[in-house]
């Protein structure tokens, strides 16, 4: 299979209908992970519950094999929607949803200074879930910032998925080091005007650029600030070889030999081609910059429960079923791309994963990466550089 048909059969599949593989049998593994859960005490309970358990998430929670799980082991239905904008979902919870959904799957800052805030979402029970977190990496042992309300009295939600989000190059063009110590302005060097590509995730585009400019993003801006970023906007906007919402197009664009790197990008964006053999992708963290000191941005999803005023108990069952060593593999699994999780920590859970599999996710840098990372938060003033932004995306045309 050449590399352009490996990348668009990577491409079509599709994570909520792929069956996860094991060298067991389906039936043996999920049999034996069923059993573990029973043991851990999560209650069958389908009689008690008067709807199904509904979810507002992103694809890794809605995967068909933790959902298989979940019902085989509690009797509990399970609907969802997968969304894609954590302000867009919020919004929903501020518009009145708060009574159609029970659990909200969002990037960290949204609990803690949005949702909390305004009701949307209720605390849990500490007793019950504070002991969780000292099974997860030690970046996340309370008291761990996102997961507390401003007084540092109320648990929001339980953390899981992580990663850093940032650019990617082909090593055999740009060393890896390099391109770590330049980091953003391999973007501003004219040498590279023409050889890169942008993966039109909007949002994300907003923060590289205020990284790019030498701007922080999560401080507020000045109206120096706000021309820098205008210009840099343009110019890295312009000097693209090509823009579009599709990652595998950035990734053979790198394969062909049209570009030499591309942002938005990380293991998100590589680790399924990487796994497949395919080693002209590198995710990169830039070293420092001016977040801080620091480069990349590290994204952190926080697991919430609605304040649904027709609360179901399922919703706390759910929270901490995701924890668990079975659930917690596939929802690592579960976007198709493998994505790392808090409970890695664990050695049960991290013997599961090959060496394959996590030279894929660059893993043997992975809290290199985290620690030349800002925690993503909420951009100060993000209509007006969004408004920037489309702008330029207008006038390249």
């Amino acid at each position: 299979m050449n590399q352009e048909r490996l990348l668009r059969s990577m491409a079509a599949r599709n994570p909520l209908r792929t069956p996860m593989q094991h060298s067991a049998s389906r039936r043996k593994f999920m049999a034996g992970i069923a059993a573990g859960i029973a043991a851990a005490g999560l209650p069958r309970s389908a009689a008690a519950q008067s709807r199904p358990l509904s979810l507002l998430t992103w694809d890794a929670y809605a995967d068909p094999n933790l959902l298989d799980l979940w019902r085989s082991t509690t009797g509990v239905d399970v609907r969802y929607e997968i969304h894609i904008s954590d302000p867009t979902s919020v919004n929903r919870l501020r518009a009145g949803e708060t009574d159609v959904w029970d659990f909200i799957n969002v990037n960290n800052p949204w609990a803690r200074n949005v949702m909390y805030p305004a009701n949307l979402i209720r605390p849990l029970p500490r007793e019950r879930f504070d002991p969780l977190y000292a099974q997860m990496k030690e970046k996340f042992h309370l008291p761990y910032k996102w997961a507390l309300s401003e007084d540092g009295e109320d648990l929001l939600g339980i953390v899981q998925r992580y990663e850093t989000f940032d650019f990617v190059v082909n090593p055999n063009v740009i060393s890896p080091q390099l391109a770590k110590d330049e980091g953003w302005d391999l973007f501003n060097n004219p040498d590279f005007a023409g050889r890169y590509g942008i993966l039109a995730y909007e949002d994300w585009n907003v923060m590289d650029i205020c990284m790019g400019a030498g701007i922080h993003p999560y401080k507020e801006k000045t109206e120096a600030d706000f021309a820098a970023f205008e210009e840099t906007a343009n110019r890295w906007i312009q000097n693209a070889a090509f823009i579009t919402t599709d990652f595998v197009q950035l990734n053979l664009g790198i394969l062909n030999g049209e570009i030499d790197l591309y942002f938005t990008g990380g293991t998100y964006t590589t680790a399924a081609a990487r796994l497949e053999g395919v080693t002209e992708l590198y995710a990169i963290t830039p070293n420092s910059g001016p977040a801080d000191g620091k480069g990349g941005i590290n994204w952190i999803e926080m697991n919430s429960a609605v304040n649904n005023p027709d609360f179901l108990d399922a919703t706390y069952d759910w929270l901490e079923f995701i924890t668990t060593p079975d659930a917690a593999e596939m929802v690592a699994r579960g976007n198709g791309n493998l994505q790392p999780v808090s409970q890695m920590a664990q050695p049960e859970l991290m013997s599961r994963f090959t060496s394959e599999e996590l030279q894929a996710i660059q893993w043997d840098e992975f809290d290199e990466r985290i620690a030349n990372a800002v925690e993503f938060d909420i951009v100060p003033d993000y209509d007006r550089l969004y408004d920037i932004y489309t702008a330029a995306m207008r006038a390249r045309g």
